[in-house]
């Protein structure tokens, strides 16, 4: 793997709370797969949950996992430092559509992202949320007590969808948080002539959304995300 520069900085940072406000096919899956087959790797007895709004997503998630894991099947032997192939330190002894099993004790579970789904685990040592601004609310509020003893990281990627939701509320206003955004414009993977007919397909708006990590007001809106906030003042006393 040869990672763009945002990448690296992601991968070695060690930050313990990371959103990845990142454009489509911009590498954020490389990025979680990567991260996630480290913990297991290293870290013995670790559990990593991949999280997303569904099933289907959380699939997709756990197969960039998977091809990262299959990756590391090659040898150390008689390796330079320009051309290493790593051997992995640990086996599967599990493997699923939605699970892997190290022979070290850790696992790696893909799950849908519902409060319900999550609670029969502890001691979470990494969440990993895919497609995060769809995420229910419901599932950071039952995941999150399952990172206090476990000292836990959470590494959240998506691209914006409207200004609700606990991860624009997180953006916006968490604190604690490393905020990584890449826009399109930054890949070099991606060229000005695609960009400028997306920008003729989707229209302004969409376009701010899915390439450049605008949190934009979502189309079914009847009032802005402004006009609400206006109609709130903390300086007035209620009535009774």
């Amino acid at each position: 793997m040869d990672p763009d520069p945002w990448q690296d900085d992601v991968l070695s940072s060690g930050h313990p709370r990371i959103l990845l406000n990142c454009h489509r096919q911009s590498g954020k899956s490389t990025v979680a797969g990567v991260a996630a087959t480290h913990k297991a790797t290293y870290f013995p007895k670790s559990l990593t949950i991949l999280g997303s709004p569904s099933q289907r997503q959380s699939s997709e998630i756990f197969r960039k996992v998977m091809a990262t894991y299959k990756s590391m099947g090659g040898t150390n032997e008689g390796h330079d430092d320009n051309n290493f192939a790593f051997d992995p330190l640990s086996e599967a002894i599990t493997e699923t559509a939605l699970t892997l099993e190290l022979e070290n004790g850790s696992r790696i579970v893909s799950l849908p992202g519902k409060g319900d789904t999550v609670r029969g685990y502890s001691a979470v040592n990494l969440l990993i949320v895919d497609e995060a601004s769809g995420v229910e609310d419901q599932f950071m509020t039952a995941v999150r007590p399952m990172l206090a003893v476990s000292a836990g990281a959470i590494m959240a990627l998506s691209t914006p969808k409207g200004k609700r939701g606990w991860w624009y509320e997180a953006w916006a206003n968490g604190k604690g948080w490393k905020k990584v955004k890449v826009t399109a414009d930054q890949c070099s993977r991606i060229t000005r002539e695609f960009l400028e007919e997306e920008l003729l397909n989707l229209g302004p708006r969409m376009y701010a959304q899915e390439y450049m990590g605008e949190f934009v007001e979502l189309v079914d809106q009847v009032f802005t995300s402004e006009s609400i906030a206006k109609a709130f003042d903390t300086e007035v006393a209620p009535l009774w």
